[in-house]
């Protein structure tokens, strides 16, 4: 499959150098060098200077001839303001996205996408710096602001920077399956491979802000124990401060209140297991912390204004030819998190730990249980195509 990296001047190298880093660890997992063949072109001849001052190599123009009918087509913008592209990209974009398979962005690339008249009609992202601008240049596309990657049908954009790979193992999942993709993440040493519906900023990465070893302990507190009594008391406890001195220091390092600290933790753990499992409502709620299923949604349409069931929906549409009995880590990873929250309970001296524990233990064992099904399917599937 040819991969073509359409790269625009001043964009980020890491969106440039990801896409092709992965979509070739790909060929490397998989033991198929033929799988992909990536592309890097240009619309001037001569080195790409990236934002960085990077200057990059490009394997062609728009005016060279494919090597090949182009199966994929990503285009990735700069990293400033987008100008207007010229009416040579725009139509070059236009002419090869009408004959692609599937058509992508990265960052500003949606500009160009929507230059070309790709964008209309579809629901969309970039990088949330630019989302306003995009949804005001281009009116008949759908934009979403928080989204790190979004597929409608066969139209795939991404935020930007990191997410650039987070799109292409979606992509690499959907051409080779999931045990391929978690593959090409472990190679790639990423802390975890990311949902399309993953918000832009999380949480945690908001909180990070935090400059005092009390707030930070409680924050690694509640995002290792969601299900957890997660109260100010309880928390203050942790932090060892009072509840009122807790609350006060939380809010001025956090930039929000413990209460919504702990509420958002768990919905990004909801929105995980939502987007990337088949559990029932209220497993989900509990597995991520919630009292209940009623909680959850209440959670939800403050936040979202969606409900979970709606969210699991719009996850999911646009995508194609995609296994949807589908768990969030193999199921050998999900048995030894079940041993781990066993052996927890085990050493748990008050009985409320420990039952927080045992319900732990027994909802990675259900994942377990899923992520087993789903491996099985795939199998099936993959022998199933080279049958």
């Amino acid at each position: 499959m040819l991969i073509t990296i359409v790269a625009l001047p001043d964009a980020h190298a890491i969106e440039i150098a990801g896409l092709r880093d992965t979509f070739n660890e790909a060929k490397l997992s998989s033991n198929n060098e033929a799988l992909y063949q990536t592309h890097i072109v240009c619309e001037q001849d001569g080195p790409l200077r990236c934002s960085s001052g990077l200057r990059l190599l490009p394997d062609a123009t728009i005016d060279d001839a494919a090597p090949g009918p182009i199966d994929t087509m990503i285009v990735v913008g700069g990293a400033f303001d987008p100008p207007a592209p010229s009416p040579e990209i725009t139509d070059w974009v236009r002419r090869q996205g009408a004959s692609a398979r599937r058509v992508g962005s990265v960052c500003n690339g949606a500009f160009a996408l929507g230059a070309a008249g790709l964008l209309d009609g579809h629901r969309v992202t970039t990088h949330w710096e630019h989302a306003a601008a995009l949804s005001a240049a281009y009116p008949q596309a759908i934009v979403e602001s928080d989204r790190i990657f979004l597929r409608d049908g066969h139209l795939i954009t991404s935020a930007g920077e990191t997410s650039a790979i987070d799109m292409a193992l979606a992509l690499i999942e959907e051409d080779c399956g999931r045990s391929v993709s978690l593959a090409v993440a472990r190679r790639l040493v990423m802390f975890l491979k990311r949902p399309g519906s993953q918000p832009q900023i999380s949480v945690q990465l908001a909180a990070q802000i935090a400059a005092s070893t009390p707030i930070q302990r409680a924050q690694a507190w509640v995002r290792d124990h969601p299900t957890f009594d997660l109260s100010v008391i309880q928390l203050a406890k942790i932090a060892a401060m009072s509840s009122r001195n807790f609350s006060r220091v939380f809010h001025e390092e956090s930039g929000m209140t413990p209460g919504d600290f702990v509420e958002l933790t768990r919905m990004e753990l909801a929105r995980t297991l939502l987007d990337e499992t088949e559990l029932s409502m209220k497993r989900v709620a509990r597995t991520s912390g919630f009292s209940g299923s009623d909680s959850m949604r209440r959670a939800f349409l403050h936040r979202l204004d969606l409900t979970p069931a709606a969210f699991r929906r719009q996850g999911r549409d646009g995508h194609e030819a995609q296994v949807e009995v589908r768990s969030i880590m193999s199921s050998a990873e999900c048995r030894a998190k079940a041993l781990e929250a066993i052996a927890h309970a085990d050493l748990a001296l008050e009985p409320e730990a420990k039952q927080a524990w045992e319900a732990t233990a027994h909802d990675w064992a259900a994942l377990a249980v899923t992520a087993a099904t789903q491996e099985t399917l795939q199998h099936a599937l993959l022998e199933r195509k080279s049958g």
